[in-house]
């Protein structure tokens, strides 16, 4: 009964979120709100448990990636860049788009996508204005490449991580298996881009010729400033690339990071907070806590073993029903709660599984369906919401349906893809 009404208040609640009829940030604080009144989350531990409460790791990594790009913002660096991309691309729409979506795809796997985001989208925003183009498609392509791009390694993305854990998978294991399918999706992915995007690759040419003539070095406001935000800029990145030689989380390296780079900005804090996204912090709080009410009530762990245990014994069923059921959920729930939850009867099955190349190839299938399904829908992943914050406070917003409408085809495509690539080598 009690998961029946947490699947009707989340349920709700995203119905009011994808037609828009209210504020998303006020939706998710009353579900949230319901869902802990009516007992529905693990009481206090709604606050301690990254599992069935808030992730704070997440809430501190953006907090503190948000207090850096404010301060880097003040230097006029993104200026610079914007220009820089805009010669380079010769003020063509799509090979910008293209430039813009390499950049991303390509430090993705390194480092956490939302990271990605919040230092490309601003650059984005920037040049898009200069040239006087709509920003949205470009944001949208931006995370749809980041996501597909942080499938391709262990620390790409948060699910991976999960999955190496209790699959005992290494980053090398990650490399072999995963990255030769997300190179190819990618790069037919870019193609696509091109027919998915294609009423809002048209420019005027005066406006680009106008670009094209600016001197990118003036567009820099604080040279001091700029130095010494890139040497902390620098260490935060090195920092997130140790993570799992130094065992600091990503988000103390965030906020190490922000208080440096408050230090040696000589900034007031309160015009640098000013800069933070208080919207998009609640959100994921409110998110987060609804998700726990459906984890808690074992709403998620009943969807992944129905759908695991749908197939009977035919193996090849089997990995088509995790990787896409695994894509379907992930589309609608954030995707960190559900793989935690599901690996273990994942596990279960490759431990019943008489080939180890099937029951290696169950775990990849795991793997993609949960990295890709994160394009589902504007709430999938971390990325997405706060791409979606960006564009808000900059001008540019990005409805539900504008982000989920390619976001569901690129799914699709890139699913179904990666289920042949598993078909073919771990199943013909």
């Amino acid at each position: 009964m009690d998961g029946l009404i947490a699947l009707t208040i989340f349920v709700g609640a995203f119905w009011f979120i994808a037609t828009e009829r209210a504020d998303k940030v006020k939706v998710v604080l009353i579900a949230a709100g319901l869902m802990t009144v009516l007992g529905l989350t693990p009481g206090e531990k709604v606050f301690y448990s990254e599992h069935e409460g808030i992730d704070w790791n997440v809430i501190f990594l953006l907090l503190g990636m948000m207090i850096i790009v404010g301060i880097i913002k003040q230097t006029g660096v993104f200026d610079f860049l914007a220009i820089w991309a805009a010669k380079r691309s010769k003020g063509s729409p799509f090979r910008l788009m293209v430039m813009l979506m390499l950049i991303t795809a390509i430090a993705s796997p390194l480092l956490d996508n939302v990271t990605i985001i919040m230092l490309v989208a601003p650059v984005t925003i920037v040049v898009c204005d200069r040239l006087r183009i709509p920003a949205q498609p470009f944001l949208i392509a931006e995370v749809l490449a980041a996501n597909i791009g942080g499938a391709a390694t262990l620390i790409g993305d948060p699910p991976n991580i999960i999955i190496g854990s209790r699959a005992g998978l290494s980053f090398n294991d990650f490399l072999i298996h995963m990255a030769p399918a997300v190179v190819v999706i990618f790069i037919l992915f870019v193609v696509f881009t091109r027919l998915l995007f294609r009423t809002s690759l048209r420019h005027n040419h005066q406006d680009s010729a106008t670009v094209l003539a600016l001197q990118e070095r003036r567009a820099i406001k604080d040279p001091q400033l700029l130095v010494r935000s890139s040497i902390v800029l620098f260490g935060v990145v090195i920092g997130f690339g140790l993570h799992s030689v130094l065992h600091v989380a990503p988000s103390i390296v965030a906020l190490v990071g922000a208080g440096v780079m408050l230090l040696v900005s000589g900034l007031d804090v309160s015009d640098v907070l000013a800069e933070v996204e208080w919207p998009t912090l609640v959100f994921f709080a409110g998110l987060f806590v609804m998700v726990a009410g459906l984890v808690h009530t074992g709403v998620i762990d009943a969807l992944g073993s129905f759908a695991i245990s749908a197939f009977g014994d035919n193996q090849l069923v089997a990995m088509t029903t995790i990787i896409f059921g695994s894509a379907v959920i992930g589309a609608f729930v954030d995707n960190i709660p559900y793989t935690a939850t599901t690996a273990p009867a994942v596990e279960e099955l490759v431990a019943q599984t008489s080939n180890p190349v099937h029951g290696q190839g169950l775990w990849w299938a795991f793997a993609f369906g949960a990295d890709f399904g994160g394009n589902g829908t504007a709430v999938a992943a971390s990325a997405n919401v706060v791409a979606l914050g960006i564009a808000k406070r900059s001008g540019h917003p990005i409805s539900f349906w504008q982000f989920t409408k390619p976001g569901i085809v690129v799914t699709i495509l890139s699913t179904t893809l990666a289920w042949g690539y598993v078909w073919v080598r771990y199943f013909m």
